[in-house]
């Protein structure tokens, strides 16, 4: 028998913190009876209900999506630009992504329907890494790297100034360009392009290639692949052991 908030996560409605939030809030009945209680155990023949809404465990699935430039990380878009559903085969449509890449951005994103995954590889509490290959106009020094990993003060989105940190690992280096291994723990929109910027640099090329311990190994462009359960199994312990 699960707890509620597992179960409700199992439904690919929210994480499972977000479910505490909305089983404290008298949100969720099992049986048509209204459950306040955190450590509320399932069983199989109840019918659990979130804001008078029958709610079901649905089989987890999860892939791995070349996104390629283009495309916003998005479902919908009031400004009719072109989202990565556009391409995402229609069976598929209904996974969320683990994240985000912007437009002009290449790489990895992981798709899924699992909420309770979503949430403890996106928290910001539980740092999980996002690795780059990333393509800047001039020479990146050593300062830069200290810069980045010591911390530069970027605007968000929401016109709210953060500090943002980065690893750095320079792979090839001219005086017309850097080619740049860049590692994150953080979730800040464009924030690499913005830490970048703030250095005098321009972001002429960014990929992720990896994002916890799942890589884009053995992928073309625009291209989905089902992760295997064992990787499933790998990634789920590799997160156990950050929490």
């Amino acid at each position: 028998m699960p707890r509620l908030n597992k179960y409700i996560a199992s439904t690919g409605l929210c994480s499972r913190r977000k479910a505490d939030e909305l089983i404290e809030a008298g949100k969720v009945s099992v049986n048509g009876k209204v459950v306040t209680e955190l450590g509320f155990y399932v069983r199989e023949k109840d019918k659990v209900s979130v804001d008078g809404k029958n709610i079901y465990p649905q089989k987890l699935e999860y892939y791995r999506f070349y996104k390629p430039a283009g495309y916003i990380t998005t479902q919908e878009d009031e400004k009719g630009r072109k989202t990565i559903y556009d391409i995402i085969p229609p069976e598929l449509r209904h996974l969320k992504p683990v994240g985000r890449l912007d437009k002009d951005s290449t790489g990895l994103l992981i798709l899924t329907n699992d909420g309770e995954l979503i949430n403890q590889m996106t928290h910001p509490s539980i740092k999980v890494p996002k690795v780059y290959m990333v393509t800047i106009n001039g020479r990146f020094t050593e300062n830069n790297a200290k810069e980045m990993f010591e911390g530069i003060e970027i605007v968000t989105d929401a016109n709210e100034k953060k500090m943002a940190y980065a690893e750095t690992m320079p792979i090839e280096v001219t005086n017309k360009s850097s080619i740049i291994q860049v590692v994150l723990y953080q979730g800040i929109n464009r924030q690499i392009r913005k830490m970048f910027a703030k250095l005098g640099f321009e972001v002429e090329v960014l990929k992720r290639i990896q994002h916890a311990i799942i890589t884009l190994e053995g992928m073309k462009k625009g291209q989905i692949k089902v992760l295997k359960p064992k990787q499933i199994k790998q990634l789920q312990s590799y997160l156990a052991k950050l929490n």
